[in-house]
């Protein structure tokens, strides 16, 4: 595609970046709904976390083969048909009465996101001069930094003044404008389609990738509530999970075109990265999705005042990205960004793990500045670090496995954090409870109290013990449920500590400005 400028070249950019943007937007938009969408559907917290999980792992399958099926289809071909699958699976998200439903239109949207996100960067940056680049990845940049924070405020708002199918409703009339300008103003490539023939498409590796990705993720989000290996299907999709991914990466090694070009892990550096790069995702979005319902479920915020809480402080990485990026882009090195960003993110979920229960909204706001800091400090120098010895030609193939690690880390880090919240609630609970056995004091004179406070405030003598109980358990549920995600908060800290001396490992090679160039395009196509 020719370079563009003036009109065309605005409309190509607010295109790109808004539809980018609302992909964004969709990953932590249901953060803040899920007590509203639990509450509607009729399951529990942990069930409706699906719903996020489904869209991740649909991004973490997308996003590597989404060079082959724009090469396949051409490119404004499959632009144009992700944003069409996307705006119809809102549009079905909003209509959904049933938790397998809603699962399957957010995998379906999830299909159609990650193109968006992936496919966006490249039209983007086809549109300016080479020179002008670093301007077309700042506008980049800004989006990719402001869609998923502002993705809980706005959830929030909704939540607060409408109703949940709202935050999925609002992606339709955005989907069919971007949609009609990117059929009248995006150009094809010059060679677009043509090669389709030449073209291999490795559908056994991408079946062998859903088989054991799918499976494994099933096992961690229900293995919980199934009691494990006491359930015949968690055995089953164990079994399927294992040979699945054993398959897949034994397949993917063995041929010459897969869909996921496992052997530039050969490289120290980027096998290492990678490792950083999953646990950022584990921690990235974990805390996005434990946060929010800590907020809501034990704190007491309304889902916009979550959101809000959210935003403030995130935009300091809106501030900070630019800046970080102008710093390595005149040689200096990826590593200690990344050290010290991981350690701002144990600090973040350390000062989390303190709080007190009676905390305000903006008790919070210091230690989600430091989060803000933290994932600014890491983002960008860990996709930089991931082509750090590689040949320029494996670029695009280190980026792409690094982003499908970073969204699989976030997919195992939701059901992860379910489980663990579930088990932690559970041992919590017991104490609580053996803590006041029944006759003991310190529970007759608890119950005595409440009683009295119920009596005085609704006269109902009779009923005033049966409702004590009731208040009781209420807040005895409410300490268990709060403990169980101070602990979440404190292992998000432990696996980024743990992964921190691993830096040994990591090395930089020094790059000519012409690599430099290269690199930093690659990482903008194939994020």
């Amino acid at each position: 595609m020719a370079t563009l400028k003036g009109f065309a070249r605005a409309i190509i950019v607010i295109t790109t970046v808004t539809a980018a943007v609302m992909e964004l937007i969709d990953t932590s938009i249901v953060n803040v709904a899920l007590n509203d969408m639990s509450g509607s559907l009729g399951v529990n917290i942990e069930d409706i976390s699906w719903v996020i999980t489904a869209y991740a792992i649909a991004n973490v399958i997308i996003i590597p083969l989404t060079g082959f099926l724009a090469e396949f289809f051409g490119r404004k071909n499959y632009y144009i048909a992700s944003m069409i699958i996307f705006t119809i699976a809102s549009y079905m998200c909003a209509q959904s009465t049933s938790l397998v439903e809603i699962i399957i239109w957010r995998f379906i949207q999830g299909v159609g996101g990650g193109a968006l996100l992936s496919t966006s960067q490249a039209i983007l940056f086809d549109a300016f001069e080479p020179k002008d680049r670093p301007m077309a990845a700042g506008l980049f940049g800004m989006g990719l930094v402001l869609g998923p924070t502002l993705g809980p405020t706005l959830g929030g708002y909704i939540i607060d003044h409408a109703s949940w199918p709202l935050i999925f409703m609002i992606n339709i009339p955005i989907g069919i404008v971007a949609t009609l300008l990117s059929f009248y103003f995006l150009d094809k490539k010059e060679d677009e389609g043509k090669n389709k023939k030449n073209i291999h498409i490795d559908y056994t590796g991408i079946l062998l990738l859903m088989a054991g990705i799918g499976c494994l993720q099933y096992v961690l989000e229900r293995g919980e509530s199934e009691d494990w290996f006491n359930s015949e299907i968690i055995r089953i999709c164990s079994i399927i999970a294992a040979v699945g991914l054993v398959a897949f990466i034994t397949y993917e090694l063995s041929i010459k075109s897969p869909a996921v070009n496992l052997r530039v892990l050969g490289n120290r550096n980027l096998a290492f990265t990678t490792i950083f790069t999953f646990v950022a995702g584990f921690g990235l979005f974990t805390s996005v999705f434990v946060y929010p319902v800590l907020a809501q479920r034990v704190l007491g915020f309304t889902a916009f005042e979550t959101g809000n809480s959210l935003l403030l402080p995130t935009l300091a990485a809106v501030i900070m990205m630019p800046i970080i990026g102008r710093t390595m882009s005149k040689g200096m090195s990826p590593i200690p960004f990344v050290v010290v960003g991981f350690s701002l993110f144990a600090i973040y979920s350390m000062l989390s793990a303190s709080m007190s229960p009676e905390v305000g909204k903006w008790n919070f706001f210091f230690p989600l500045l430091i989060r803000a800091v933290g994932i600014s400090m890491c983002q960008l120098p860990l996709i930089n670090q991931a082509v750090a010895g590689l040949a320029p030609k494996d670029y695009a193939s280190g980026i792409s496995l690094n982003n499908m690690i970073r969204q699989l880390g976030g997919a195992f880090g939701i059901a992860m954090a379910n489980n663990y919240v579930a088990n932690r609630y559970a041992q919590h609970r017991s104490d609580l409870v053996s803590a006041m056995p029944n006759g003991s004091p310190l529970l007759t004179e608890r119950l005595n109290m409440l009683s009295q406070n119920i009596i005085g405030r609704t006269g109902d003598v009779a009923g005033a013990t049966t409702k004590a109980y009731s208040v009781l358990n209420s807040s005895v549920e409410r300490q268990a449920y709060y403990l169980s995600y101070l602990d979440t908060f404190r292992l998000i800290a432990i696996f980024f500590v743990l992964v921190i001396p691993l830096v040994v490992f990591l090395r930089v090679k020094k790059k000519t400005a012409a690599e430099i160039t290269a690199s930093m395009q690659a990482a903008t196509e194939a994020h």
